[in-house]
């Protein structure tokens, strides 16, 4: 019987190759497995955007949101939380951070705008967006805004449909993303621009009230 000796360093080595090959092994197979679960997980379909489904929100008596707002000009931008309310009666808006102060409360009602900054600093115009503009620094088209927060053109002016929204005034609706809210399909992320203005809106909540429902 012939009997091979190897010194201490040459097993170590071999022994070393075998535990590496071993975890060679291992981390593929845990890789393989790896991929073929993600192969199987599905992936949710965007929800695009169609006018001519959301015809229906014209009917829409109130509904309010909640999300965030960043606005650009040629000289200043801003962001803010924002949550708005919509009823037949009135429209009222609440921002909360814009301009480094703390909450501004926006209301509409018969083309009447007041803006109250809180610590009884509140002041209204027949004028609603000229103040607007001149209280927040940009112009803000607030009565056309009121209808495309819901993603469809004011019913009394013209507008050209896009394949992500529509142009409407000088301005440039893009819905970036919908989401479902109960069986409807309203916006979730969407600019309105124009050569002046870029207002970037993502919605996070919605509450839309069925005009059916007494």
């Amino acid at each position: 019987m012939n009997i091979c000796w190897i010194s201490s360093k040459e097993y170590w080595l071999a022994k070393n190759r075998v535990v590496c090959s071993k975890v060679v092994l291992l981390v593929g197979g845990w890789l393989i497995f790896l991929l073929s679960a993600c192969s199987v997980v599905p992936v949710e379909s965007k929800v695009g955007y169609s006018r001519a489904l959301m015809l229906h929100l014209y009917e829409l008596q109130s509904w309010s949101f909640e999300g965030r707002l960043a606005l650009t000009g040629k000289t200043d931008s801003w962001s803010a939380n924002i949550s708005w309310d919509h009823s037949p009666d009135v429209e009222k808006i609440r921002l909360s951070g814009p301009l480094g102060q703390g909450v501004v409360v926006i209301s509409l009602a018969d083309n009447i705008v007041t803006i109250d900054r809180g610590g009884g600093d509140v002041q209204s115009s027949m004028q609603p967006e000229e103040f607007i503009n001149q209280q927040l620094g940009m112009f803000v088209p607030m009565l056309s805004l009121r209808y495309w927060v819901v993603g469809l053109p004011e019913p009394l002016s013209s507008y050209k449909e896009t394949v992500v929204g529509f142009n409407q005034a000088g301005w440039i609706n893009e819905y970036k993303q919908m989401q479902k809210v109960d069986n409807r399909t309203m916006p979730q992320k969407m600019t309105v621009m124009n050569s002046q203005v870029k207002l970037k809106l993502i919605i996070d909540h919605w509450v839309v009230n069925d005009t059916n429902k007494k």
